[in-house]
């Protein structure tokens, strides 16, 4: 190339622009390696390098969270367990009413659900065996009537010398068959239900009366009712059950391995227990254990408890499900902290303990029993540190960020 060839080249605008940028790009480089900060330096953000095993976090975003920091107490710390029962009539307050003669329900007055009181007629039987029986009964003591005036008769000839002993021993012999046969149609017809005030009312008027009135034993609700007008019952059939449901019983089964949770019942009373109701979820019922069963059902493996609470208003009905709690021994002077201070990952259980205002140290601890609100702490932490209680969820997730 020419001199004048070249110096065209260098007078031209392209040639000028590739050589400007050719030294921009070295004075950049040098700037690089001499330490001299560059406008794109410059640009990148800054990280914070934070300690190992502390989450760093403001005041002001700890505010906006939610987060909560209380400190770790001693008290009497209690464990709980929740033993599924069921509500049942209290058994000394119900009755299963059976008719003691075999008879045709001619009349029937109760009605499944009614209120009852004592004594209110609930049923008319007609029974022939019943009137058999009455027939028999008067039959023995028009006989006894006539032994024993056989048997006097027979006292004033003798001493009269008019008969000999051996008739008055015959006349004797009489008097005691007749009073045996109606001794036992007296205790017949009793065994049938007939009370004194009927038996004064047959050897009165000496009408037999073949009607057997089924009455209630006492005040109460009928609960069950197996019987239809026309229908023929026998003796061993169950015609009403009827029950007093001002208190009723919830019965539970309580495993082996949980028996320690029933405290003795105290003769002051038994132990107040807590009954809640599945049908009623936001209540609390309070109870009283009156049965702890003395052996252990050799299949199920479980002891029965039985509880008793009022039952004014009617809420509890019989075979409702219940859940029955039971506390344990309260255990003094243990640390415990809020379940939800408590957070778990890949086999670790840790808390967040705050350090200072902006800064919170992950610390393992050993946990202990829980009763559903409390977790005793057996290990990992002292009194009086502060923990965080309420969204400890905010700093898990900021310490799964990296590696503490």
């Amino acid at each position: 190339m020419n001199n004048v060839t070249r110096s065209r080249a260098i007078a031209s605008p392209s040639f000028r622009r590739s050589l400007c940028g050719l030294l921009f790009g070295v004075l950049a480089l040098e700037a690089g390696c001499d330490g001299t900060p560059s406008d794109v330096v410059a640009s990148k953000p800054s990280t914070t390098v934070s300690t190992p095993g502390l989450i760093p976090l403001s005041a002001e975003e700890a505010s906006r969270v939610g987060l909560t920091v209380q400190p770790v107490t001693k008290s009497d710390f209690r464990t709980h367990r929740d033993f599924p029962a069921v509500v049942q009539p209290n058994q000394r307050n119900m009755a299963e009413i059976t008719t003691l003669v075999r008879g045709r329900v001619v009349e029937v007055y109760g009605d499944l659900g009614q209120e009852v009181k004592a004594n209110a007629p609930l049923a008319i039987l007609y029974s022939s065996e019943l009137g058999l029986a009455q027939s028999a009964y008067l039959k023995a003591k028009a006989k006894l009537h006539v032994a024993e005036q056989a048997f006097n008769r027979a006292q004033f000839l003798l001493q009269e010398q008019v008969i000999g002993e051996a008739e008055s021993q015959r006349r004797q012999a009489e008097l005691l068959s007749a009073q045996a046969e109606a001794n036992e149609s007296h205790d017949r017809l009793k065994l049938l239900g007939m009370n004194d005030e009927e038996f004064k009312r047959l050897e009165q008027s000496r009408k037999i009366r073949s009607v057997v009135p089924i009455v209630a034993p006492f005040a109460g609700r009928i609960i069950g009712r197996k019987l239809t007008r026309g229908e023929v019952v026998e003796t061993t059939e169950n015609l009403f059950v009827i029950a007093d449901l001002s208190e009723v019983w919830v019965q539970a089964n309580i495993p082996e391995k949980d028996i320690l949770f029933v405290h003795s019942v105290h003769a002051s009373g038994g132990t107040q227990v807590e009954v809640r109701i599945n049908a009623y979820p936001k209540e609390v019922f309070k109870g009283m254990i009156t049965y702890v069963g003395d052996v252990l059902d050799p299949v199920t493996r479980t002891m029965q408890l039985r509880s008793e609470l009022p039952n004014r208003d009617g809420q509890l009905k019989p075979e409702m499900f219940a859940t029955i709690r039971l506390y344990s021994e309260a255990q003094p002077d243990r640390l415990a902290v809020p379940e939800a201070a408590l957070q778990r990952d890949q086999g670790r259980t840790f808390v967040f303990v705050q350090r200072n205002p902006n800064e919170y140290e992950v610390r393992d601890v050993h946990v202990g029993e829980s009763n559903g609100t409390l977790t005793s702490i057996l290990g990992g932490l002292n009194e009086g540190e502060p923990v965080v209680t309420h969204g400890a969820f905010v700093l898990k997730s900021e310490m799964l960020k990296k590696p503490v």
